[in-house]
């Protein structure tokens, strides 16, 4: 589980303070600076960067059985999501309560009623790789030398 993993590694975590945890699924072009600095100024235990996915089907909007509105692919009708790329502080390690804890359920429930949990928006390029349809879109963006994410030099 995935907190589980997180917690096996308190010995390791909790002396060096401030730490970044990702999924590995999300590829993007966060500003992790500005994602540090966003989590260093509110002094809450943990930073969720939040993002507004492209949407996977066409949306529609009613009235009756008019369509008011059609967008192919919108943003996203679902709002804001865990967009997997947290900065936390040791104290988040004592949310976690061993292997079968999964951070996403009670821990973060619970940091978020504790006020402890602040969400970075990000409003640039995020992309998960779920899926073979996932991987075909980044693999693509890759090729085609249009990929978002690609923040350095050769």
């Amino acid at each position: 589980m995935t907190g589980g993993r997180v917690k096996r590694l308190d010995p390791i975590l909790r002396p060096q303070g401030t730490f970044m945890l990702t999924y590995g699924d999300g590829v993007a072009d966060i500003d992790i600076a500005a994602l540090l600095a966003f989590h260093r100024a509110h002094g809450k235990l943990c930073t969720v960067t939040a993002v507004h996915p492209i949407g996977r089907f066409g949306a529609i909007q009613f009235t009756g059985d008019r369509v008011d509105r059609f967008a192919e692919k919108p943003q996203s009708g679902e709002g804001w999501i865990n967009g997997g790329f947290f900065v936390m502080e040791p104290g988040v390690l004592d949310y976690l309560d061993g292997d079968d804890t999964i951070l996403e359920r009670a821990p973060m429930e619970r940091l978020a009623r504790d006020g402890q949990l602040m969400a970075y928006r990000h409003h640039g390029f995020w992309q998960c790789m779920d899926t073979i349809r996932d991987r075909q879109l980044l693999e693509g963006l890759w090729s085609s030398g249009r990929a978002p994410w690609r923040m350095w030099k050769d």
